[in-house]
């Protein structure tokens, strides 16, 4: 890792963002500031809450309703890296409010980068994008491929990402974009499909399973993904997009069942087939040799010992997340 290095991470309180600062506190030299909208969560959601680091500090502040404030502590801290995981990153309740998602991952994405575009302490701007914005994913994507979003979610992600390179193209903005595939582990939202699966077999409760469970999915372990967006921001090039994802893909019902097996129940008992979700892709498969050819960045976790953990960490925390609420909750 890099040393005596400086990170600003925008949202902080995200299942990736924190990933990525916990990963980042593991180098006791790295200094880092989280920014997100929401007050921190508990060591339940954030793993990095447990380390009470001293080169930690969180900041409290919405890219809709705090830039300026936002860019202040940006010019006093002088970050060598920004990675930014700040998004509306759900794809169905998109529809519901379309507006806010282009707000949040087009607009202030873009005023963002206009007041970062001359600052010279900024080495890497590191961000987070989505495979969404391809559309279906058939066959091994490359980072070339064209944009082809069907959701809300995906068409705002795809504006971001455009006018980001407005900025790279005709002021050298130091832009370095990550697509990465299905993350899931341990500490993410429980409304999703892995952690999910996992407290419904446990309540006793029926796992559905949208179009029979048949999209194929490219689920990868979060670590694997943040030392990915780690190694982005050390060598990855100015410019240049990367994907991050698994060796292929998987069914969402071979996944289920995968955690079925696990907990020793009967599949077909602990499911039952519902309607396809509007917008669902049927295929989410991206190819990430580029990324593993010039900085030598593979994912190393399996998805059966990647499930294993969810496992456990639902078990060890069971008290606690039984009283938690399991669907999406929309923050506008």
């Amino acid at each position: 890792m890099s040393r005596n290095e400086k990170y600003l991470v925008i949202g902080s309180n995200s299942f990736s963002g924190s990933d990525f600062i916990d990963l980042l506190l593991d180098d006791p030299s790295n200094d880092v500031i989280g920014v997100s909208r929401s007050p921190e969560k508990s060591d339940l959601f954030l793993p990095y809450m447990k380390r009470k680091s001293m080169n930690f500090k969180f900041h409290k502040m919405d890219l809709n309703k705090d830039m300026k404030r936002l860019i202040a502590l940006i010019d006093k801290f002088m970050p060598d890296y920004i990675v930014n995981f700040a998004a509306q990153s759900e794809v169905a309740p998109s529809w519901a409010h379309p507006e806010q998602w282009f707000q949040t991952n087009a607009v202030a994405i873009t005023e963002l980068a206009d007041a970062l575009k001359d600052r010279k302490f900024l080495k890497k701007y590191v961000h987070i994008s989505s495979p969404e914005v391809y559309g279906n994913c058939v066959g091994m994507v490359k980072e070339d491929y064209p944009l082809n979003p069907t959701t809300p979610y995906a068409a705002s992600k795809a504006a971001g990402d455009l006018s980001l390179f407005t900025f790279y193209k005709n002021f050298k903005f130091p832009l370095v974009m990550i697509r990465s595939t299905n993350v899931y582990g341990a500490h993410q939202q429980l409304f999703k499909i892995i952690p999910r699966s996992v407290i419904y077999i446990k309540m006793g409760k029926t796992i559905e399973l949208h179009g029979g469970g048949n999209a194929v999915k490219s689920y990868i372990h979060i670590r694997d993904v943040s030392k990915g967006e780690l190694l982005a921001a050390e060598k990855g090039r100015i410019g240049e997009i990367y994907h991050l994802s698994p060796d292929g893909g998987i069914a969402i019902k071979d996944v289920v069942r995968t955690i079925c097996k696990k907990m020793g129940v009967d599949f077909n008992r602990a499911t039952k087939i519902v309607a396809e979700r509007l917008g669902q892709d049927k295929a989410y498969v991206i190819d990430s040799l580029k990324a593993r050819t010039e900085f030598g960045w593979k994912p190393e976790i399996s998805i059966e010992e990647g499930i294993n953990g969810v496992v456990e960490w639902v078990n060890a925390n069971w008290d606690r997340i039984k009283r938690e609420p399991l669907e999406y909750i929309h923050k506008q």
